[in-house]
């Protein structure tokens, strides 16, 4: 399917429509520098109002960023978004007044639809964002619903200092997203706090710091239940004060998502998002990942391509297609699209690593995914390779390159160059030796270590029991202290909390967790049984017949005729809907 995508996208020159649009960054022409977060602010409004008109395709900022402000060659832009016309403009901000210029070019000609210049009051930057997007609609001749002409007027609010502080928040959240650095989340949420204590009927700054406070939750700090509650608190403030805001049903749909993994209600909400707001490449891909958590692989495939044509030169989503051709076992159009994110963002640190899993669990190649890795971005945080459930995620993946090849010593010292100037990752480093050595058959050398972790991972479990994540890294410290009972306990009761049913992706991975301790705990029928279901099953993140020969994860079992069976048989065709 990326494949076909692909070669759609490069031969759709032709088939571009006319009434397509990529509104590219504005200039910041102020004196003061410091005004940047304005002109980015005012660009942005602008590409919003416009991707909320159905008869038109709008380009995704995070697309239409990746260029300057006026391309030398603006057909070339044009053809690498998808697109016939763009749009060009340059802001001035003095005081309480503002020149904003704005261009509309038709790329395939290089000739000019419609320019103007605005000189005005701050207080009237609204009614400019407004008249820049009707002026560009009836360029286009898009038709417009009532309602798409109602939201084309609106205001966000009447108050411009809040307006100001809102924008200032808006370029805080944009660098976090692209850092997930938490103290742009701080400065982002203080700025939308600011504003809404100017304006408390600003509604798209509460959907705005709803959002905020969810990324926060899933990609950096997990939130409390009273932290949620308040959360969803603002998102309902939006809908009373907008109920057509689709920046609030957009949060609506994050947080039954990322607050409750309550697929219904955040689709839903999506679905809702995406008819206010067609061009919004955001809603559907938060669809696409409900549908591939829901098991539903050929719907969400579907949304990503979607998603993808509004947003052509974002990596993230062709990172999510080629991690979703991996988990069906489809290795050559996994490392396409994987070799195709990395292509747009060389930086891209998920792509990177799922190229080089695609590599060990399609053709065992382990030479091939450490040279990818070193070649790659570096992941000192453990944020991707060192997140999971399994044993080879508790260690850090590249390190267990050396662990598949059985060369521990290697590993052990490997692991030692770990950071360890924080809690968090000393405790990474001891939890990669204690894996690494009870992988190499030194439990009771590495006992000592093992209290050690028990005491800090019991204590965790304690403080989040949320965090089944530490869960199963206590099931393995259990395994090295010799207390089996209580590693399958505890590995059993992770793997029941999120079934596959909840959750088809993170549901796959614990249940595989189980069937690594149960298979050191002597228990390899059952662990045996896993396996075979999980073989039939999207997981080829996680498991295939080629890893397994590998893996001396499953060395305990290795022997066992059940086992060598999974091996001698060609690997089973991957079932998915």
């Amino acid at each position: 399917m990326f494949r076909r995508s692909q070669e759609k996208l490069m031969n759709a020159a032709a088939a571009i429509p006319y009434k397509s649009i990529a509104v590219l960054p504005f200039e910041n022409l102020s004196e003061d520098k410091a005004n940047a977060y304005f002109a980015d602010g005012t660009q942005n409004e602008i590409l919003t109002k416009l991707a909320g008109i159905g008869d038109l395709k709008v380009i995704s900022r995070t697309s239409s960023a990746k260029y300057k402000s006026k391309p030398e060659d603006l057909k070339t832009v044009a053809r690498e978004l998808g697109v016939a016309t763009v749009l060009e403009g340059t802001v001035q901000k003095a005081g309480d007044k503002v020149r904003v210029n704005v261009q509309l070019l038709d790329a395939r000609s290089d000739t000019h639809l419609w320019a103007k210049s605005y000189d005005r009051n701050l207080s009237d930057i609204f009614t400019v964002e407004s008249d820049v997007a009707q002026e560009i609609a009836d360029a286009l001749q898009a038709k417009l619903s009532p309602s798409q002409a109602k939201a084309l007027a609106e205001a966000p609010t009447r108050d411009t200092e809040a307006y100001d502080l809102f924008l200032k928040g808006e370029y805080q959240q944009r660098q976090a997203e692209n850092t997930e650095n938490v103290d742009f989340f701080d400065h982002a949420e203080a700025f939308y706090r600011q504003a809404l204590a100017r304006d408390p009927s600003f509604a798209l700054a509460y959907a705005r710091l709803a959002y905020s406070r969810l990324n926060r939750h899933w990609f950096s700090t997990r939130l409390t239940s009273a932290q949620l509650e308040e959360v969803k608190s603002n998102i309902d403030r939006a809908l009373a004060i907008a109920p057509d805001l689709p920046e609030a049903h957009l949060a609506m749909g994050v947080f039954h998502y990322w607050g409750h993994r309550d697929y219904d209600s955040a689709l839903r909400a999506l679905d809702r998002a995406i008819e206010l707001q067609p061009s919004s490449s955001d809603s559907r891909t938060f669809r696409a990942a409900i549908y591939r958590r829901r098991g539903e692989r050929r719907r969400s495939l579907a949304e990503f391509e979607r998603a993808l044509e509004l947003d052509p030169r974002e990596s993230s989503i062709p990172t999510e297609i080629g991690n979703s051709y991996l988990d069906l076992r489809r290795w050559s159009d996994a490392e396409q699209a994987l070799s195709r994110a990395l292509a747009l963002d060389p930086h891209n640190i998920n792509a990177s690593y799922h190229l080089g899993v695609t590599y060990i669990n399609g053709s065992g190649d382990i030479e091939r995914a450490r040279r990818r890795w070193k070649e790659g971005p570096e992941d000192p945080k453990g944020q991707v390779s060192q997140y999971g459930v399994l044993i080879s995620q508790m260690i850090r993946e590249d390190v267990y390159l050396d662990v598949l090849e059985r060369h521990f010593a290697d590993a052990l010292k490997a692991s030692d160059v770990a950071r360890t100037d924080t809690a968090d990752g000393r405790l990474r480093k001891l939890k990669a030796r204690i894996g690494i050595q009870v992988l190499a058959g030194q439990n009771a050398a590495t006992r000592p270590q093992c209290e050690q972790a028990r005491v800090l991972l019991e204590s965790q479990r304690a403080e989040r029991p949320e965090d089944r994540t530490s869960v199963t890294e206590l099931a393995w410290v259990y395994v090295c202290l010799g207390r089996y009972a209580d590693a399958l306990r505890v590995a059993r009761e992770a793997a029941e909390a999120l079934p596959m049913e909840k959750d088809a992706i993170v549901g796959a991975n614990f249940l595989l967790g189980l069937a690594q301790i149960e298979a050191h705990t002597g228990q390899s029928e059952e662990a045996i049984k896993i396996l075979g279901q999980l073989l039939k099953v999207p997981a080829g993140e996680y498991v295939s017949v080629t890893r397994l020969k590998i893996d001396p994860v499953w060395d305990p079992i290795r022997n066992d005729a059940g086992f060598q069976k999974l091996l001698s048989e060609p690997e089973p065709e991957t079932v998915y809907k």
